[in-house]
């Protein structure tokens, strides 16, 4: 990945405490995958910000790299991934995503 592509995911990341790059807009979610992250956002309330990954294919493909994840939807709070729809659901379940998207 060149250092652009690199700075402009970082940049991405940092804009917000809440980062969902998805399939899609959390207003018209283009994957069951996704729709699912953003209920479970919304649900708890969440102020997040969402990234089309289907329309940069570029965006999409470094981030794979970036993250070492190779799947969308992709969650990061403060910085961090958090993962995708398996994880993000279970920590939905037990509480633990509420408490990460109130700290961010």
């Amino acid at each position: 990945m060149d250092d652009a592509l690199r700075q402009k995911i970082q940049d991405t990341i940092g804009q917000s405490g809440v980062v969902l790059f998805m399939k899609g807009s959390k207003i018209f979610p283009q994957c069951g995958f996704s729709a699912r992250v953003v209920q479970m956002l919304k649900e708890l309330g969440a102020d997040f910000r969402d990234v089309n990954i289907l329309q940069d294919p570029e965006l999409r493909e470094g981030l794979k790299e970036y993250s070492s994840w190779p799947t969308f939807p992709q969650l990061y709070v403060d910085g961090k991934l958090v993962g995708g729809c398996d994880i993000v659901t279970d920590l939905f379940e037990s509480g633990e995503l509420k408490e990460l998207v109130q700290k961010s």
